[in-house]
């Protein structure tokens, strides 16, 4: 069994800084899970907790039946990739990928074995008597890859390994990691991995579940799906999506169906929204509408915010929509195919939200107060 779990795990820095607040995290045997948010929220932190890099200052970190809280790096059954790659300059990447099972003194056939078996996985065989400085970034990415591969070890730990890449080779290095993922999880070997990316997109496409984090805590772990559908609280739902998730500040009234007021401008809304809220709730509220659920309709069109489009992206596949409406700045996502030029042609523009697909966040406390039956 290779899953891994932090029970109220800690960090706190000789200074008194608290990086990381008692989190609590399970991974699960095979699973690939994404550390995800933005610079500085501990993740990588979290990361070398995870790997003995960082010694943690409360809880407890299990990888299978076994604490591995005092365990030295070499002895907790982890093989990391560093961003940087961290491959030795002056050894020929054969050299590079046997090294660590070499200082382990395995046999001289085991050692061989090996490095046929993950050059022959990673497509990376024709690169052996190469040095490291005779290598692409993605060859070296691959070698690194290789490396942490050879030692089978029970949970692979990735810390923004694709960031130093080119936006092309990133994107076909994470269909190789995944698909590597899928290769060893079918053929019943350790699979277990915890990849750290400050990239959302890198997350939504790789991960099994996400663990999004934000200041040392972690805000809501789901898979992709249910994250991008019901993000639990305001964080969540302006962090994961791309363009991000229009927030704007709105008052709910509950005189018969449910209304919301924007400015001088009022929506009213029925029984799908009526059902996902206390039936008494009512008052300010901070809604959150996804750029892809505003419907471009014609003007005068009842219940839709009316505004003007300040700017036009046009993207091939989609044609992104930059909208004023009261003060409030929306973005509006149109396909590509459905976009015609009058549309915009005299700046104005009614839009209507999919009453199904709308969240409402409490301002206070950013919770999602939307989700009872969405």
């Amino acid at each position: 069994m290779a899953n891994l779990k932090l029970s109220s795990v800690e960090k706190v820095y000789g200074n008194a800084f608290k990086a990381v607040h008692g989190i609590d995290l399970e991974v699960k045997d095979g699973e690939f899970m994404v550390l995800v948010g933005p610079s500085g929220c501990a993740k990588s932190t979290t990361l070398r907790m995870i790997a003995g890099l960082e010694t943690i200052t409360g809880g407890e970190i299990r990888i299978g039946d076994k604490v591995i809280n005092n365990l030295v790096p070499g002895d907790r059954g982890i093989a990391m990739v560093f961003q940087n790659y961290a491959l030795y300059p002056h050894m020929k990447v054969r050299n590079n990928l046997s090294f660590g099972l070499k200082i382990k003194r395995r046999p001289k056939g085991e050692i061989a074995g090996g490095v046929e078996r993950v050059s022959t996985m990673l497509e990376i065989g024709e690169l052996l008597e190469r040095l490291p400085k005779q290598l692409s970034g993605g060859q070296a990415q691959r070698v690194a890859v290789g490396r942490a591969l050879i030692k089978q070890p029970e949970v692979f730990l990735f810390d923004e390994p694709l960031s130093n890449l080119d936006a092309k080779l990133r994107a076909s290095m994470r269909v190789r990691i995944t698909d590597l993922h899928k290769q060893l999880k079918q053929a019943s070997t350790s699979s277990t991995v915890v990849y750290v990316t400050h990239d959302q997109t890198e997350a939504m496409t790789m991960g099994d579940r996400i663990c999004v984090m934000k200041e040392g805590r972690i805000m809501q772990v789901a898979d992709p799906v249910t994250l991008y559908n019901r993000p639990e609280n305001e964080f969540v739902a302006g962090f994961i999506g791309s363009p991000e998730m229009n927030l704007v500040p709105v008052e709910l009234m509950r005189n018969g169906a449910p209304a919301l007021s924007l400015g001088s401008q009022t929506v009213t809304f029925g029984n799908q929204l009526a059902s996902r809220l206390a039936a008494d709730a009512g008052g300010n509220f901070t809604l959150g509408v996804r750029p892809q659920h505003l419907a471009v309709v014609p003007m005068g069109t009842p219940n839709a915010f009316s505004g003007t489009v300040s700017h036009v992206e046009f993207m091939g596949h989609e044609v992104n929509l930059y909208v004023d409406i009261e003060g409030h700045k929306f973005t509006v996502v149109v396909p590509g195919d459905q976009y015609n030029p009058s549309m915009v042609s005299d700046g104005a523009i009614s839009l209507s939200p999919s009453e199904s697909q709308l969240h409402l966040f409490d301002p206070n406390t950013g919770q999602n107060v939307s989700l009872a039956a969405n």
